[in-house]
């Protein structure tokens, strides 16, 4: 936890941000897999987190704007619960820890909240993301299933503030990053023709959790990189496959890293993987030398898309424009993904608060494929954390149904996609911090271009 007095000053200008009413936080509780003991590792609320600090289950939060009160909602642990989890703070410690002292029974939390309402005090609550966050919303405030409307101008509130990364987290994502990239680095040394992906995703994680951290999001190690997100980590790696790797660690404190890379099976890639690789290289370069305040994110997206299908023209996979193939949608068919995303207390930094805020400043999203992936769009500022991450991707589901429907034949050469539908994908990740006048790399640098990856392999 930070000093006490950063979350002081955290919940006082959120107050003067918001203005009046009351502002419910819902803390996260135990969560069961399987049966009700058998829990998934406990991860707090985020937004809980960055205002009260407390990585504790069973709280809950009020600040009552107009009568100027902040209460922590919680029980003390019984006998029973000690003997099987051990001793923790008092929650009046809990409480002091973080300048609070009005501590009192959950049980209390309703009637404050009926209380309230029967003063016409306006409730603000957030979008929920879980089922018990619904549930206590339903019994607390009688909300009907469907009718909860969250608070505009609660969301705005608690994005302007988190999006704005102050010293004490830069350096808690520092050490993230930091540990994400010796993940990467320790995939780079051990993949090899014969391995599983189960391996490789073991000694990734083996790294996060020996520093005692833990994983911001699910491993991704996958010989099928064309599929964006994929899980499934039982296939053996065969020579001539790549493996992408994306990974990131998550601080005590919960602020996340979040890297990818593309690592040959053998000691070097062929030439048909360096051509597109180096492709995606140039995109990644391009975009990271354009980032700087005041910069418009989606147009260092559609830099690093012309890049790419730059690089895709030279190769005879595209014809025609780049520059008009990006603005029609034609480049989704490689690139069917956003550049990058905020980070912070999130791998996918206040995703349940709603990319139009976050990554958009309220500004619609687009529509098109492709690019209503992008989840940031938005002017960069100072002390904005995010992703880089373009990548180049044949999926054979995508090039057969374009294929099928004559999708963009004025830019996309067929004949010449379709002896690639078994190439897989390509991605590569780092993490920036927006400073005053550019932006800065987090952590480690990790091997991006193919002789670096090579010299390591």
């Amino acid at each position: 936890m930070f000093n006490k007095e950063i979350y002081e000053a955290r919940r006082a200008k959120l107050k003067q941000t918001v203005g009046s009413g009351l502002l419910l936080f819902l803390g996260n509780d135990e969560s069961g897999i399987n049966y009700a003991d058998n829990t998934y590792p406990f991860r707090q609320d985020s937004t809980f987190l960055y205002f009260f600090g407390l990585p504790y289950a069973g709280l809950n939060a009020i600040i009552d704007v107009d009568n100027n009160r902040e209460i922590i909602f919680g029980d003390e642990l019984t006998i029973d619960a000690i003997v099987w989890m051990g001793s923790q703070p008092t929650l009046r410690e809990k409480g002091e820890s973080v300048g609070i002292t009005d501590i009192r029974p959950c049980s209390e939390a309703p009637a404050y909240l009926a209380n309230a309402l029967q003063q016409k005090q306006t409730i603000h609550y957030l979008p929920t993301y879980r089922a018990e966050h619904q549930v206590k919303l339903f019994t607390w405030l009688n909300i009907r299933p469907g009718a909860a409307q969250p608070s505009l101008p609660f969301i705005l509130g608690v994005v302007n503030q988190r999006n704005y990364k102050g010293p004490e987290e830069i350096e808690e994502i520092e050490k993230a990053c930091i540990i994400t990239a010796d993940m990467h680095l320790t995939a780079m040394r051990i993949v090899r023709p014969g391995i599983r992906e189960s391996d490789v995703a073991a000694a990734v994680a083996e790294v996060a959790y020996s520093n005692n951290y833990q994983l911001s999001f699910p491993i991704i190690a996958t010989i099928n990189g064309q599929t964006l997100h994929n899980h499934y980590h039982g296939n053996r790696i065969k020579s001539g496959d790549m493996l992408l790797l994306d990974a990131g660690a998550e601080t005590e404190m919960g602020y996340a890293g979040d890297m990818s890379s593309t690592i040959p099976a053998d000691s070097t890639f062929t030439t048909r993987q360096k051509e597109i690789y180096d492709i995606a290289v140039a995109s990644h370069e391009a975009a990271v030398a354009a980032l700087r305040p005041g910069v418009l994110f989606e147009d260092v997206y559609d830099l690093s898309a012309r890049v790419i299908l730059e690089g895709l023209k030279d190769l005879g996979f595209v014809k025609g424009d780049p520059a008009e193939a990006v603005h029609a949608g034609a480049h989704a068919l490689f690139f069917p993904c956003g550049l990058g995303h905020m980070m912070g207390l999130d791998v996918h930094d206040m995703e349940n608060l709603g990319e139009v805020y976050v990554g958009y400043d309220g500004r619609p999203k687009s529509t098109q494929f492709g690019r209503k992936s992008l989840r940031l769009g938005r002017k960069l500022e100072p002390g904005f954390v995010l992703t880089i991450e373009p990548g180049i991707y044949f999926i054979p589901e995508l090039i057969d149904l374009w294929r099928s429907q004559q999708k963009f034949t004025e830019f996309i050469n067929y004949e010449k996609v379709a002896t690639y539908k078994d190439f897989s994908g390509i991605r590569n990740e780092e993490d920036y911090l927006i400073t005053q006048t550019g932006a800065r790399l987090l952590g480690k640098k990790i091997p991006l271009r193919t002789n670096e990856v090579e010299a390591l392999r």
